[in-house]
């Protein structure tokens, strides 16, 4: 049987983490968990190692000593998971941002139908945001056009962080060439997907906004994605691009 990782990065998610775990483990698909814990001051850890009892085959931690940035949590929750022998490797919010339940149709896109990356689109039919501010949602909508624009992607939504790789996706990037910490690794993961060859395709999700804890969202985010994704693109016409076998 295929195994299947979901990677949740978290920081002070103790007003969600139990209830997204046992949520993920409800689901039909036999998924396994690895929370990527950046040394939380509000006890996220404590919680997820009480539980790890309970799912003892299924649930793992891996702890840092601190908040190191997003995308150094993916990659080295990415390493963790070749290390693994992983064949289904996925990101996810804490927060129920993401819909555990669309974990499945992710995995089906990639199982059965296929593709190399499935990414959970909040604009694949429309706009699918719900409770975000007006301002927000354009912010996000337009910043997605800019980056489809700029990298020539045939991604609507091209900074989810909802997401599915094959492992093969995963082996064949050198993640250690992955530069962004921010959320911007989203759109380079995507990027280097593209440029390898990798058929990538989008699954229509409704997004909602935490209901519990805080944001981790900024200005300096999408400062990071407007400048470097303009000089992403610059030097990836000097770049040598692992190739999908």
């Amino acid at each position: 049987m295929a195994k299947s990782l979901v990677i949740v990065p978290t920081y002070n998610e103790s007003e969600n983490i139990e209830k997204i775990i046992r949520k993920v483990f409800s689901l039909s698909i036999n998924f396994e968990l690895l929370i990527i814990e950046d040394n939380s001051p509000d006890g996220t850890a404590a919680i997820v190692k009480s539980l790890m009892t309970e799912f003892s085959d299924r649930l793992h931690i891996l702890e840092r000593s601190e908040k190191l940035g997003l995308g150094t949590a993916y990659i080295a929750g990415f390493k963790w998971a070749m290390a693994n022998k992983y064949d289904f490797i996925f990101e996810m919010d804490a927060d129920f941002s993401h819909n555990p339940e669309d974990l499945v149709h992710l995995y089906n896109a990639c199982f059965e139908g296929g593709a190399d990356m499935a990414i959970g689109s909040r604009y694949k039919s429309g706009v699918n945001v719900v409770n975000w501010p007006m301002g927000r949602v354009l912010m996000s909508y337009l910043a997605s056009k800019y980056v489809r624009f700029v990298t020539g992607m045939d991604i609507a939504d091209t900074t989810a962080g909802f997401k599915c790789y094959t492992r093969k996706v995963l082996e064949t990037i050198d993640l250690d060439k992955i530069k962004f910490k921010g959320y911007a690794f989203q759109i380079e993961m995507k990027f280097t997907a593209w440029k390898s060859g990798f058929t990538i395709v989008e699954v229509p999700i409704i997004f909602t906004d935490r209901k519990a804890g805080s944001s981790k969202m900024s200005g300096g985010i999408f400062n990071e994605a407007l400048w470097g994704v303009a000089l992403m693109k610059f030097k990836s016409y000097f770049k040598h691009y692992n190739k999908k076998v």
